[in-house]
């Protein structure tokens, strides 16, 4: 009984050491071993991992963002899982793990992921910025903003800038990678 017991530890404390596979990761790219790519129609990074778990020769994925590197967006499937390196042209990840967006800061203010459709007031291109740092800035400036939408380059047109919307209602939040969105009021 006592070898038992000791075996089911031994296989429990293995299990618990293994490593789980990382999950994609939105400001991440994996270059090279690169065997094919499509143009990802819906620009959702979450199709481009979908994509490589139903392919057998799919090891990891990389998702780049409509505008990063021409104007649609583009998923790699890759036969080897080649080191990831910070690049907010995309998103990338291994086989089976999915995608992981930022986690919300702290006060919760940063929504990645999100749209929060309607209630415009005003909108201006900026820089690309994968937080929407001065989109959000913008809004705090103003009393009348009490939310912002940041949309990535790319998803309002071929050649399109990154934009922000500035908001002075609250609409419910919307799953869309296109946007990073915020409340501040």
């Amino acid at each position: 009984m006592r070898g038992l017991f000791l075996f089911a530890w031994s296989v429990l404390a293995a299990l618990l050491a293994a490593p789980l596979p990382a999950a994609g990761q939105a400001g991440f790219d994996r270059p090279g071993g690169d065997y094919t790519s499509a143009v990802e129609r819906t620009a959702d990074p979450a199709l481009c991992a979908a994509r490589c778990d139903r392919e057998p020769r799919c090891r990891a994925w990389s998702f780049v963002y409509p505008g990063a590197a021409g104007q649609n967006a583009v998923c790699w499937l890759k036969n080897q899982v080649p080191a990831r390196v910070e690049n907010a042209c995309c998103v990338s990840g291994i086989k089976g793990a999915g995608v992981q967006e930022p986690r919300k800061g702290r006060d919760g203010a940063i929504e990645f992921g999100i749209d929060r459709f309607g209630g415009d007031y005003g909108n201006f291109d900026t820089q690309p910025d994968p937080n929407g740092a001065a989109c959000k800035a913008a809004c705090e400036a103003e009393n009348r903003c009490r939310a912002w939408t940041y949309v990535r380059p790319g998803y309002l047109g071929p050649d399109s800038a990154a934009r922000c919307y500035l908001k002075d209602r609250l609409r419910p939040p919307r799953r869309k990678p296109c946007c990073v969105s915020g409340v501040v009021r």
